[in-house]
């Protein structure tokens, strides 16, 4: 047995998926939980080693023979997340994640300094959010002088996992456009933006280049593959993003296809032979991990906003499907405008999650529970039709994450956004895409990934559904009143 091994740092877990790619079979899926700190003042960090001690439990969780049939290795990781580390490679700081919001007045500063939201978008691509790594470093300059002096080397959360495990430090277009100091277009980092985020130091010293081919970054150091349990010396491929992953694991390669992931925070994206650049700033103009761009809406508050009314009504899984399914389409009313953690589209870091149109014959669990599903598909129905403004169509909508799970759900976004969903056999997105790209490293196939991903990517018929005409009737005029209530909601936290 011969497998590759796909590792997805996530914001909740980390997960390992063992791929034998001569028989086409997962052989081992597993996961370790993480924690993570927050604050009202939208702080969101995590401790790297947290996730090599959750890397090194969820490995454990393998058997031995299934752990050293690995001959390639790949990562995936959540975006955004800044790890400073100095010459040695000790991280001097909490990694302040995709999902902190709590530096809005550091994007002001280095838009100002920029010149402006639109100036930001002309040149480099992207406006600079709260979400991204930018603001995260002019905030540790001005709270942190001492690390931020011996600061080394900027890396993103899957790079720090790559170098954890081959001692290598290196960035990819893909991970790296979402930092906010990518030039997306020729894919060198920006040195405008670097001195707009500190015009008194050279941060280009502290960036690896950015690499865009799918070769080998290293191999798995001894001490790393004894410590895990895995061979030494196997090859680790470049990674990505999790939504670059995700793109590979979906079969999100060329043109015609959206993916939308419904896991702790909703994205829609899809591929693109050329740039994307959305003037009004709502689509991520980001790059893919294939060569290509990938054009992507992201939202902070997918299945964070089913989790968190799953456990005010204290509903277990499958009581959460069953209410779902037996409350009407328009949950009697109730309009969930799911910002909970704040948002990132609309960017809207203060938000609050708001709750309206509860009567005292609607304030029902089972309308709670479905608005919190339908608001979150709403968020991202928003993001299908600014990439269709932005000449960006699809066929199918490939759906993946965890609420890939729920027949509901799967249907409602077929019904909100009139297009047939696809299910792929192999759900596990982020982590699966990574464990492709390695095997496409290993097997030299890079530039014919398309042909590898259709031998071994196949469809979920039973899962599979199509948009109902009358349900896409209804939810159209659902998700006008949604958007009208997001204007009220804008208005409130703008």
């Amino acid at each position: 047995m011969s497998t590759v091994l796909g590792i997805d740092l996530g914001t909740q877990s980390v997960k390992v998926v063992f791929y034998d790619f001569e028989v086409r079979e997962t052989v081992a899926v597993e996961s370790a939980p993480l924690d993570i700190f927050q604050t009202e003042a939208g702080v969101a960090e995590q401790q790297a080693h947290w996730w090599v001690d959750a890397l090194r439990q969820a490995l454990q969780q393998v058997g031995k023979e299934v752990r050293e049939s690995v001959v390639a290795i790949g990562v995936s990781g959540q975006q955004h997340g800044f790890v400073p580390v100095d010459r040695a490679g000790e991280v001097l700081a909490p990694v302040k994640l995709w999902c902190d919001t709590s530096t809005g007045t550091e994007c002001e500063s280095i838009t100002d300094a920029f010149g402006g939201i639109e100036t930001c978008i002309a040149e480099v691509g992207n406006s600079i959010l709260p979400g991204y790594t930018a603001s995260k470093v002019r905030w540790f300059r001005d709270t942190h002088p001492g690390p931020y002096e011996q600061m080394d080397c900027i890396l993103l959360p899957h790079d720090y996992l790559n170098f954890f495990l081959t001692g290598e430090r290196c960035m990819e277009a893909g991970d790296a456009s979402g930092t906010g100091f990518l030039d997306i277009r020729t894919r060198q980092w920006s040195e405008k933006m670097l001195s707009a985020i500190d015009p008194n130091r050279d941060l280009s010293e502290c960036l690896p280049d950015v690499r865009l081919g799918n070769e080998a970054i290293g191999t798995l150091r001894s001490s790393i593959a004894t410590d895990l349990g895995l061979p030494p010396d196997v090859p680790v491929s470049i990674g990505g993003g999790d939504n670059m992953m995700g793109a590979i694991g979906t079969g999100n390669v060329a043109p015609g296809v959206v993916t939308v992931s419904l896991g702790t925070s909703g994205t829609v994206f899809a591929y693109s032979d050329e740039p994307v650049i959305d003037p009004k700033g709502n689509i991520a103009a980001f790059c893919s991990s294939t060569g290509g761009w990938m054009p992507l809406l992201c939202t902070m508050n997918c299945t964070v906003s089913t989790e968190l009314m799953r456990k005010l009504v204290s509903a277990d899984i499958a009581s959460f499907e069953a209410q779902v399914s037996s409350a009407p389409r328009g949950s009697n009313g109730v309009i969930t405008v799911p910002f909970f953690n704040g948002e990132r589209t609309p960017n809207l870091p203060n938000a609050k999650g708001c709750v309206m149109g509860l009567d005292s014959r609607n304030t029902r669990s089972e309308n709670l529970l479905r608005s919190a599903v339908e608001g979150a598909t709403f968020a991202l129905r928003f993001g299908f039709d600014e990439l269709s403004e932005l000449g960006v169509s699809a066929d199918e909508i490939v759906l993946t994450g965890g609420g890939v799970n729920s027949d509901t759900w799967r249907q409602i976004v077929a019904d909100t956004c009139n297009a047939p969903v696809t299910v792929l056999m192999n759900s596990e997105g982020a982590a699966f895409g990574a464990a492709l790209q390695a095997f496409a490293m290993l097997d030299g196939q890079t530039e014919d990934l398309r042909e590898l991903l259709n031998q071994h990517l196949d469809r979920d018929a039973a899962r599979c559904c199509e948009p109902q005409q009358t349900a896409v009737n209804f939810y159209n005029d659902t998700y006008n009143e949604y958007q009208r209530a997001v204007e009220k909601v804008t208005a409130l936290y703008s």
